[in-house]
C-alpha cells in the first residue's frame, strides 16, 4: 500500500505501523504517483505501473528541524482569547519508545506480532515529553509551583530551526506562527535556569475567572471553597493573569485608536543583585511601551512588577474579518533571556 497525505497534511510523514507492506508519501509525491499510475494505465498494459519500497535506514541531520507537525493543535484560544494558546510545542512525531509484547504494534486485534519497541505520533507523545521536563524541573527546584515550571518552559523556548530560520508549518510549508507554536519549542537545559519566572497564586486564578464573567457559584465548583471576587476589580481584566505570554484582542467598532495594558510580576530565581533590561519587539503597526524598562533585583525570590501598554490603530477589515500580528517582550541580564510572546488581534464585528 502507498499511503499519500492529503493537501492539509502537507509533506510530514507519520511512521504508522501497518499490517501489510506499506509506505507513506507526502501530498506532492502522492499526486505524482497518481499521475504516473494514470499514465501507465493508458499505455494498454505495455508498461504497467510498478513500485518498490526501499528502506534506507535511519536518517540523521534532517533539515529543516524541528517543524510544526500538521496534526499539531493550533490557536487561538476559543474560550479565553486573553490567554495565548498553545503554550509550547514539544517532540511528538515518530517517537520511538518501549512497547508491551502482548499488544501487536498496529493495535489491530488480529495483529499477533510481538515487538519491544514501536513508533507513535501525536499530542499523546508530546505530552509525556513536557511532563518529564516538568518533573525534571520540580526535582531541581522543589519549591517551584506548576505556574513557575510552565513559565520556565515558555520563556526559554526557541522558535528557529537548525538552519537558523523561523520554524516551518508542515501542513502548509510556510513559516509557522505564534498560534502554531505558542512561546516555541521547549529547551530543557535553558528551562532549568530561566532567570525569572511568572508565578501565579490561587487568588490570581480566582480573579481571572471572576473577570471572565464566571459566577461565584460556578467558580466554587473549581475551587471547592467559597469564591471571593472582591479582588477582581483591582486585577483589572482577564488578560492580567500573570501569564508568561500576552494576548490583546481589539474589537474595532469604528474606533480609530485602541489601547490596553498588561500588569505582570516576575520572580528572580537566578542570582542576587541582578539587573534586567527590556527589549521590545512590537507587533507590526503597534506601539508598545514597558514601564519600568529596568528591573533591579537585590535578592533571589524577590518579585518586581512591570506594566506593558499596547496601542493600535484600526485596520481595514471586512465584516467578521481579523488581523493578527505578533511580537515579544524580552528581559535580559546578559546571562538569561526571558522571552514573552505578545499577540495583537484586530477584529471587525459582523454587526457593525
Amino acid at each position: 500500500m502507498i499511503l499519500a497525505n492529503g493537501i492539509f497534511d502537507g509533506e510530514g510523514l507519520v511512521a504508522d505501523c501497518h499490517v501489510l507492506p506499506a509506505t507513506a508519501v507526502g501530498a506532492i509525491g502522492g499526486d505524482e504517483i497518481r499521475r504516473y499510475i494514470a499514465t501507465a494505465a493508458k499505455s494498454n498494459h505495455t508498461s504497467p505501473p510498478t513500485a518498490t519500497i526501499m528502506f534506507k535506514g535511519t536518517r540523521l541531520g534532517v533539515r529543516p528541524a524541528p517543524v510544526v507537525a500538521s496534526f499539531s493543535a493550533r490557536g487561538p484560544n476559543p474560550v479565553s482569547t486573553e490567554i495565548l494558546k498553545p503554550d509550547v510545542i514539544a517532540p511528538g512525531l515518530n517517537i520511538l519508545a518501549a512497547w508491551p509484547d502482548r499488544v501487536g504494534p498496529s493495535g489491530v486485534p488480529s495483529d499477533k506480532r510481538k515487538t519491544e519497541f514501536n513508533i507513535l505520533s501525536g499530542t499523546s507523545m508530546a505530552c509525556p515529553h513536557v511532563s518529564g521536563l516538568a518533573a525534571l524541573l520540580k526535582a531541581v527546584h522543589p519549591d517551584w509551583s506548576p505556574a513557575a515550571i510552565r513559565s520556565a518552559l515558555m520563556t526559554t523556548a526557541y522558535v528557529v530551526d537548525n538552519r537558523g530560520h523561523a520554524m516551518l508549518d508542515e501542513s502548509t510549508g510556510n513559516v509557522s506562527s505564534v498560534f502554531d507554536y505558542g512561546a516555541g519549542h521547549v529547551h530543557p537545559e535553558k528551562a532549568i535556569d530561566p532567570g525569572l519566572v511568572y508565578d501565579i497564586s490561587d487568588s490570581d486564578y480566582v480573579n481571572f475567572l471572576c473577570n471572565s464573567n464566571y459566577t461565584t457559584d460556578t467558580i466554587q465548583v473549581i475551587t471547592r471553597k467559597k469564591a471571593d471576587c472582591s479582588g477582581a476589580k483591582k486585577a483589572g481584566h482577564a488578560g492580567n493573569l500573570n501569564y508568561p505570554s500576552m494576548s490583546a484582542v481589539f474589537q474595532q467598532y469604528g474606533k480609530k485608536k485602541m489601547s490596553t495594558h498588561f500588569i505582570r510580576s516576575v520572580t528572580n530565581v537566578g542570582e542576587a543583585n541582578s539587573v534586567y533590561k527590556v527589549t521590545i519587539k512590537p507587533p507590526v503597526g503597534m506601539k508598545v511601551t514597558v514601564e519600568p524598562q529596568t528591573l533591579s533585583f537585590r535578592r533571589v525570590g524577590q518579585k518586581l512588577n512591570f506594566l506593558v501598554r499596547v496601542q493600535a490603530r484600526a485596520v481595514k477589515l471586512s465584516p467578521g474579518g481579523s488581523s493578527i500580528k505578533s511580537g515579544s517582550i524580552v528581559w535580559s541580564d546578559g546571562k538569561h533571556t526571558v522571552t514573552s510572546p505578545l499577540v495583537v488581534t484586530m477584529q471587525q464585528p459582523l454587526d457593525y
